[in-house]
């Protein structure tokens, strides 16, 4: 199932604290982003960084699994999803290496300088992980969170499809 199939599953079951507001301020951000002045990025810029940086979540939150359990990834989750920037999310997750990396591919991808994508970063990956507590267990915090297992568990194709799950919630949301 898609990730945007299964965030819809999550918004459609009240257990799970998955809504259309949460949906609509992750947009929201992503639109200001792309709207904003003190960056060159264009709304598909966003896109793409957000589906290149949902592939290097998906290693490291597959890694934190391996060695602490699903408690472990989902605890990063809970910890750094949102709307506000967090540069410790970054480095909490990334080490320098897979920074650099994920860098070198947003700009070889979007055309976008480096610093511009440091700069986006600590706000970009926040809203991956929103997506990702979507399918939080509303009333029972070690419930199994099913929009990060299925997003954990995809084939490992290399393709990510955070861009598609923005494109879709935008449709959705009527925006």
């Amino acid at each position: 199932m898609s990730l945007f199939k299964q965030i819809l599953s999550a918004i459609d079951n009240p257990e799970l604290e998955a809504n259309s507001g949460q949906l609509g301020n992750i947009l929201g951000v992503v639109q200001q982003l792309s709207d904003s002045n003190s960056n060159a990025a264009n709304y598909g810029d966003i896109q793409s960084a957000m589906s290149i940086i949902g592939k290097f979540t998906r290693s490291a939150l597959q890694e934190q699994r391996s060695h602490g359990g699903e408690s472990q990834a989902q605890q990063l989750v809970n910890q750094f999803a949102g709307t506000q920037a967090s540069p410790l999310a970054v480095q909490t997750l990334f080490n320098n290496s897979q920074i650099q990396n994920m860098i070198a591919t947003i700009s070889n991808k979007t055309g976008l300088n480096s610093q511009t994508i440091n700069t986006l970063l600590p706000v970009l990956v926040p809203l991956v992980l929103n997506f990702l507590k979507t399918g939080n267990n509303a009333s029972n915090v070690q419930a199994a969170n099913p929009v990060l297992n299925n997003f954990l568990d995809a084939d490992g194709d290399g393709d990510v499809d955070i861009a598609d799950a923005i494109g879709m919630a935008s449709r959705y949301l009527g925006r």
